[in-house]
C-alpha cells in the first residue's frame, strides 16, 4: 500500500468532525447546570437568605447532586450526550471525585473507595491549602507588620 492509498484509506476510516453539535450541547447543558445553580440560589434566597450564604448553599447542593447522579450511573449518560457541559460545572468536579471512589469500591474501603476518593480531590484541596496559607502571610505582613 502506498502514501496515497493509505491516506485514502484512512480518510473513509476516520469519524466525521461533529465539532459544532458537540459545542452547542456543551454550551446548551452546562448552561442548563447554571441555570439550575442560580433557581436554587434564587429559591434559598426566598427565606431571607443573604446571598453569599445561599450561594455556599447551593455549591453543595450541586456537588451532592453531582454525587448522587453519578451514584446512580446517570452522569455519565448525561456526560457521553452532553459533553464538556457536563464536566465545568461545579458538578462535574462532584462527578470527578466520585467515579474513581465507585468503581474501585471492591478493592475495599481504605485502599480502594478512600484512596480512589481523593485521587482527583487530593490535589485540589492541598493547592488550595496552600495558596490559602501563602495568601494569609502575605495578608499578615502587609497589614500588620507593614
Amino acid at each position: 500500500m502506498n502514501n496515497q492509498q493509505y491516506n485514502k484509506y484512512v480518510k473513509n476510516k476516520m469519524k466525521k468532525s461533529t465539532i459544532i453539535k458537540d459545542t452547542a450541547l456543551a454550551f446548551i447543558f452546562g448552561g442548563i447546570i447554571c441555570v439550575i445553580g442560580q433557581l436554587i440560589t434564587e429559591g434559598i434566597m426566598v427565606f431571607d437568605i443573604d446571598k453569599k450564604t445561599a450561594s455556599t448553599t447551593t455549591t453543595i447542593i450541586l456537588i451532592a447532586l453531582g454525587g448522587l447522579l453519578t451514584g446512580f450511573g446517570i452522569y455519565s449518560k448525561l456526560g457521553k450526550f452532553a459533553g464538556a457541559g457536563t464536566i465545568v460545572p461545579i458538578t462535574g468536579f462532584a462527578n470527578s471525585i466520585v467515579a474513581p471512589a465507585i468503581e474501585s469500591k471492591y478493592e475495599g474501603l481504605v485502599l480502594g473507595l478512600a484512596a480512589k476518593l481523593f485521587t482527583v480531590a487530593g490535589p485540589v484541596i492541598v493547592y488550595g491549602v496552600v495558596s490559602s496559607i501563602i495568601v494569609g502571610i502575605y495578608y499578615y505582613i502587609i497589614y500588620f507588620l507593614v
